[in-house]
């Protein structure tokens, strides 16, 4: 940066999980990988809001169920190179909410499915996927896209 000052955004998200299965939804009219799937809580942590009090917030936004607090468990950190600028992306699993999942935002998600963690659609996007692998696996910590040369 041309101050010298590093700057990362955060983002949280929602791995929910049922019998094996993980809730996606695919992106509509984002214009950021529209037709990908992705978890289907998530977003950019917002000024002034821890990252529970983020993911807590996107659950009710953008599937409308309420997480039970005590039941939230951050289970991954990625440092990810966005090309311009990298990001802090925080995976929560919650094994208790209140209400059922459901397309909240229709105008920016046109389908919300639970798939089998290893059978996952072709259209997932990269850095999902690789978190749901890590996930798997019980990885805590990943560092995603980054270049030979940064």
């Amino acid at each position: 940066m041309a101050n010298g000052d590093y700057k990362i955004i955060p983002s949280v998200y929602l791995i929910l999980e049922r019998d094996g299965k993980v809730l996606l939804s695919r992106r509509f009219n984002t214009g950021w990988m529209d037709g990908h799937y992705g978890l289907g809580a998530a977003g950019h942590g917002e000024p002034n809001e821890t990252f529970t009090e983020g993911i807590i917030r996107e659950a009710m936004e953008e599937v409308g169920i309420e997480l039970v607090t005590d039941s939230i468990e951050h289970v991954l950190t990625m440092h990810r190179h966005c090309g311009d600028h990298q990001r802090a992306d925080f995976f929560f699993t919650a094994s208790e909410f209140i209400g059922q999942p459901t397309i909240v935002e229709p105008h920016l998600c046109d389908d919300m499915q639970w798939f089998v963690l290893d059978d996952l659609p072709e259209n997932t996007i990269p850095q999902i996927r690789h978190a749901l692998e890590c996930y798997q696996q019980g990885v805590r910590y990943t560092e995603f896209n980054w270049p030979e040369e940064v």
